[in-house]
């Protein structure tokens, strides 16, 4: 970018529509802190479609539901693995921690946000591999029991991670879990796995981040790089 070019942008006129979390994210994710990089308003928008509305938003959202439905909004004490991909889950997260703690001590911002999504991906495909509504409906209530811990306790870790970057986002998602306990919110907490109880996820999921239509807000970003 350049004002000879006549392509700048501002950070706040991003935040003003999209939110500061998320542009905090992009700038995060898409530029290295050592040399230049490219912004685009399509990369903008696809990030944020894709990783924050399509992979986090819908993980939320869909948990939050299932714990409703299958359980009147409380999350089950944990029972240990009795799903077949349960404990490769376990150790799938904490794989991913000690990583994002190896990237982050070297500053490498955009490959530890890059380990937190890949988390987040590996969270979505486990409901499609234990896939919860076979399980309510062949009345497997100790996998299925077993599934909701193991969704509301990754979206916990994942906050955690997020939190340094987003933190509106994180401390969203804490609320939305039920996870009020400080304890429960620290670093420290990350390597365990069966400290949740008693908690209650709120009512009705609330989608952090909504679906963007593409080529309206390309165009609309584009119009503010011509100011």
């Amino acid at each position: 970018m350049s004002k000879s070019k006549g392509n700048v942008i501002y950070p706040d006129e991003l935040v003003e529509r999209y939110g500061l979390d998320s542009v905090r994210y992009f700038l995060l994710r898409e530029m290295p802190i050592t040399q230049d990089a490219i912004f685009s308003p399509e990369s903008f928008v696809e990030r944020y479609n894709f990783d924050l509305c399509n992979d986090l938003s819908n993980l939320l959202n869909r948990t939050v539901s299932m714990v409703n439905k299958y359980f009147e909004g409380r999350i089950p004490t944990y029972n240990g693995t009795p799903n077949d991909v349960d404990k490769e889950l376990e150790e799938i997260c904490t794989k991913q921690i000690d990583t994002f703690e190896e990237k982050i001590e070297n500053y490498e911002i955009a490959n530890s946000l890059q380990e937190i999504w890949t988390l987040i991906s590996r969270t979505n495909k486990y409901i499609d591999e234990t896939m919860p509504w076979v399980l309510a409906k062949e009345e497997s209530k100790e996998k299925l029991m077993s599934v909701m811990y193991h969704l509301i306790e990754n979206l916990r870790k994942i906050a955690i991670l997020i939190k340094p970057f987003m933190n509106d986002t994180a401390e969203n998602i804490l609320r939305q879990i039920g996870v009020k306990d400080k304890k429960l919110m620290t670093w420290d907490s990350l390597k365990q796995y069966d400290k949740l109880n008693e908690i209650k996820v709120i009512e009705k999921g609330e989608p952090i981040f909504m679906r963007l239509n593409t080529e309206e807000e390309v165009e609309f970003i584009k119009n503010l790089m011509k100011k």
